[in-house]
């Protein structure tokens, strides 16, 4: 068996228990066989049969997903899908390269599952990505088409800028009692329809999930002045929140509070962002280091742009963004 069959037959039973020991493993493959991650490893002098501990892991910067072909070794297999990131046309896109699309969507579909308690076919889910469907080739859009697919139901999944057709559709699927309702939605987006609907009966009882992003159509917001506004339309319970990226295979949840809580297969480290090597369990905020082991195909460990902090709990909150200046020797490894 090979080890990428022997890892994936891991995955979907790994535990906290079982998750550093695991993690540790696909390491020390990626590091000899994913060749950009090798290659900054040999940059940065490491050698990967000294690391014992996650702490001690060197992620790679996410900027290499958009000047590098991140692939873990066999080299000869073929991207059945590649996900790009969403971005202006004067903006270079990440590029997610995908052995096995399946793989992308059963995983979330188990991490889904999992975080709600109840199969896809007990819910209806409706979005409003209007960026990303225009754009193409979105992880967020399949991740949901998907889902749409597998629940069974009758109602188109997406609405580009059709307000009017979605109210339809959400009235129409608040009528099967069996249903439970997803309203996912990018943040500028739900503004839109909240400015534009207000309080609609329509937009009441639902389980409304952001994806965050504003693309430059609104000003920028922190999470409890954006959840707070678009509680005026869709009422008091907790706006929902999703954490994932082009780069990653899985995502996180937040149910309300803005907290989110790591599935089995993801994890958080939090690093000083004014050093990349100084990353801790115990830190209670700073940038993310983001260790997804459903990445067996590209890179699992990746140094994100995001900042957060950290409760004894493991969950996390996203503060916000670092700048956008180059990451530290990449130049010099591109091409």
């Amino acid at each position: 068996m090979s080890f990428r069959d022997a890892f994936l037959s891991e995955l979907s039973t790994v535990s906290a228990a079982t998750f550093e020991a695991l993690a540790l493993r696909l390491f020390r493959h990626q590091a000899w066989h994913c060749p950009p991650y090798r290659a900054w490893l040999h940059h940065l002098g490491r050698q990967p049969e000294t690391i014992s501990r996650l702490t001690d892991i060197p992620f790679l910067p996410i900027e290499f997903f958009k000047t590098h072909e991140v692939r873990t070794e066999p080299a000869d297999w073929e991207s059945q899908e590649v996900f790009l990131s969403s971005g202006t046309t004067q903006q270079q896109r990440s590029r997610h390269l995908v052995r096995d699309p399946q793989l992308y969507r059963r995983n979330a579909a188990r991490i889904f599952e999992q975080v709600y308690g109840s199969p896809l076919t007990s819910w209806t889910f409706l979005a409003l990505l209007p960026s990303y469907l225009e754009q193409g080739q979105s992880s967020l859009v399949a991740m949901v088409d998907y889902f749409a697919q597998e629940s069974g139901q009758s109602q188109p999944a997406f609405f580009l800028h059709d307000h009017a057709a979605l109210l339809r559709a959400l009235a129409e699927a608040k009528q099967d009692t069996t249903r439970r309702v997803m309203l996912i939605g990018v943040s500028y987006a739900l503004l839109d329809l909240a400015a534009e609907y207000g309080p609609a009966p329509e937009l009441q009882d639902l389980t409304v999930l952001e994806t965050g992003g504003m693309k430059g159509r609104r000003r920028e917001m922190i999470r409890e002045e954006l959840h707070a506004e678009l509680q005026q339309a869709f009422g008091p319970d907790g706006i929902h929140s999703e954490y994932g990226m082009t780069e990653l295979l899985s995502q996180a949840y937040s149910l309300g509070n803005g907290r989110f809580h790591c599935p089995a297969p993801l994890r958080i480290l939090l690093r000083d962002p004014a050093d990349p090597f100084a990353v801790s369990t115990t830190r209670p905020d700073g940038a993310i280091n983001v260790i997804d082991l459903a990445n067996i195909d590209s890179c699992a460990f990746i140094e994100t742009k995001d900042l957060a902090r950290q409760y004894p709990d493991g969950s996390f909150e996203v503060l916000g963004r670092m700048d956008n200046s180059d990451v530290r020797g990449c130049n010099q490894m591109a091409g």
